[in-house]
């Protein structure tokens, strides 16, 4: 036994040690840069997400592809292509492209930023969507595969139900909300859309479709009328899309490559991914140096504590500690010049949005602040907006959602059919007010209405307060509705339409730096550290779980647990009282 326990601790320590010695190997790999050959063609493979921030520094990913690309190190890679003679053009390999319409834009503008260096921009495509086609489109030249699809064929929006699924199994979501849009609880408590919910539905499906014609129609030197037309007979097999004029013709990859190679006049092209070019410094290109300028990020559903999910898969929730704690640390870090905060976020819990809210305003007092917007900053996420700075959006920015919405799930029902049997003691006159074994009563109901309306109250004056404007004002565009950041700007919702350029020219000029003065963007919080995942801790901590287990019923926490499955519900089931709809437009 005792050889067997040597054996197992001498394997144990000698596993670590391997493991120590491949983060050292791969973290001094990243540090070396690459021998970029002259005429060289950056190829960008724009699939899967780009998220706002990588979580970890070694992850799931890392193992498969190589170190995480984020949003903002997709922008830089392109702006060193269009400096780097090195670089002598961008071959776009779409689709698959799985983010909002937010960062679509983001990189759409980055290629035609890039396209003023006059160096080509060319892309292909096997089969793309809607997303892939904004983007690719953007190109001087899309190109199919002979045996691929271009699926393009407009838009919709899908809203699941489950009110009469929950009425079979005996649960009753009890639900109040203010604000005449704010639907974000009528799966749980209708079988159909509102007439409200439908409204805004309908109108976002125009803006965002309307915003798609535009961008892709100009690029293809037609008029939005006309891409409406031709996209009406889709989706298009790769002949039809040539010859309704979305491609400029059919290469099987070699080919659109060796056809690269001749337009560049060039003996050979040198083929340099993403990912390894991403080794290329900024400042090596003169791109950056001088002052620091924070990037922090800001994702997923607001929720009270320290940020959740799994670290080697990315992190799915904004904890308000954590975040705070990094709003801090900027805060109090005298080499930072200013702050851009992206915040890519719907909403969540109210009192942890007060939370961050406060720490930005405290950061805001300290430095120059811009806040920029990503796919979606709606409910909380707009609420911790809202310190005055100025506010940049996408034109397909989900925002606003400025309203209230709380409530619970009544499961006597599904006890009865179990056979599951509880008596409740009360002291206090609404003890039981959110017991799951009843329904509330009538005072009870009454009791709660007040209370998210004083909620209501106070987020729409921390809106009129930080963008000048009166209550009424700001409540006749508020009532829960979700506007896209091009109706937000019409309605004073933010202030310009913009992405990171803008962002970056904004704080450079608050806080009085040349408008070619060289700045080096730092990401907050940086990627987690192998040694952070292994010795640290992320998520809720024990003495919360144990907190949770004393509130909660086993069966309560299993039903919660499976509607948190539901994307972007977590919050709304731990009292997230600032949620946006749940609905997404599709591309399709």
């Amino acid at each position: 036994m005792v050889k067997f326990l040597l054996g197992l601790l001498s394997g144990l320590v000698l596993s670590f040690l391997l493991l120590f010695l491949f983060v050292i190997v791969v973290v001094a790999m990243r540090s070396v840069e690459p021998a970029i050959a002259t005429d060289s063609v950056l190829v960008v493979e724009l699939q899967g997400e780009f998220p706002e921030a990588a979580a970890a520094q070694v992850s799931l990913e890392y193992l498969r592809f190589g170190p995480p690309l984020t949003l903002l190190d997709l922008r830089n890679n392109i702006k060193k292509a269009a400096k780097d003679d090195r670089i002598r053009a961008l071959a776009l390999r779409c689709g698959g492209f799985s983010a909002g319409w937010a960062k679509a834009q983001e990189i759409r503008w980055d290629i035609e930023e890039f396209k003023k260096s006059g160096k080509p921009v060319v892309a292909f495509m096997q089969v793309g969507g809607t997303l892939d086609y904004l983007i690719a489109s953007a190109a001087d030249e899309v190109y199919l595969t002979p045996e691929g699809m271009l699926d393009v064929k407009g838009l919709r929006a899908e809203a699941t139900f489950l009110k009469d699924t929950l009425t079979k199994v005996g649960v009753d979501a009890e639900i109040e909300h203010i604000g005449k849009y704010k639907s974000a609880a009528e799966p749980f408590s209708r079988s159909s859309m509102s007439d409200a919910y439908r409204e805004v539905v309908n109108s976002i499906l125009d803006e965002v479709y309307g915003q798609f014609l535009d961008a892709a129609a100009a690029s293809r030197g037609k008029t939005p009328g006309e891409l409406r037309t031709i996209l009406d007979n889709g989706p298009f097999l790769p002949e039809e899309a040539v010859t309704a004029g979305l491609a400029d013709g059919l290469k099987f990859e070699d080919q659109f490559f060796e056809d690269l190679q001749e337009k560049l006049d060039a003996d050979e092209i040198h083929r340099v991914k993403l990912r390894e070019y991403q080794k290329v410094s900024m400042e090596s290109l003169k791109l950056a140096g001088g002052s620091r300028i924070a990037v922090i990020s800001g994702v997923g559903d607001i929720l009270r504590g320290g940020g959740q999910g799994d670290p080697f898969l990315g992190s799915v929730v904004l904890g308000s500690d954590a975040f705070s704690e990094t709003l801090r640390r900027v805060r109090e870090d005298d080499d930072i010049r200013g702050v851009i905060v992206r915040i890519d976020s719907p909403g969540g819990d109210a009192i942890a949005s007060d939370q961050m809210w406060r720490e930005m305003n405290l950061l805001d007092e300290v430095k120059p602040l811009v806040v920029s917007m990503s796919d979606v900053a709606a409910s909380g996420g707009y609420y911790m907006a809202m310190t005055g700075a100025p506010i940049l959006a996408y034109p397909g920015t989900y925002t606003g959602s400025i309203g209230v919405v709380y409530g619970k799930f009544n499961l006597r029902g599904l006890y009865d059919k179990i056979g599951l049997k509880k008596e409740i003691i009360t002291r206090g006159h609404f003890a039981a007010i959110d017991t799951d074994y009843r329904a509330m009563t009538e005072e009870e109901r009454r009791k709660l209405r007040e209370d998210i309306e004083v909620f209501y109250r106070g987020f729409v004056q921390k809106v009129a307060d930080a963008r000048g404007r009166p209550w009424e004002e700001i409540h006749e565009v508020a009532q829960g509705r979700v506007w896209m950041g091009s109706q937000a700007q019409q309605n004073g919702l933010v202030d310009e339409i913009g992405g990171f350029d803008r962002a970056v020219a904004m704080v450079k000029q608050s806080a009085g730096l040349a408008e070619d003065d060289l700045v080096t963007l730092v990401p907050y919080p940086p990627p987690k550290t192998f040694f952070e995942l292994l010795l640290g801790r992320d998520g809720m901590g024990t003495d919360e779980l144990e907190n949770a287990s004393i509130r909660d019923s086993r069966l309560t926490r299993f039903f919660r647990e499976r509607l948190g499955t539901i994307p972007g519900w977590q919050a709304m089931l731990e009292g997230g009282m600032m949620r946006v709809a749940p609905y997404w437009v599709t591309v399709q």
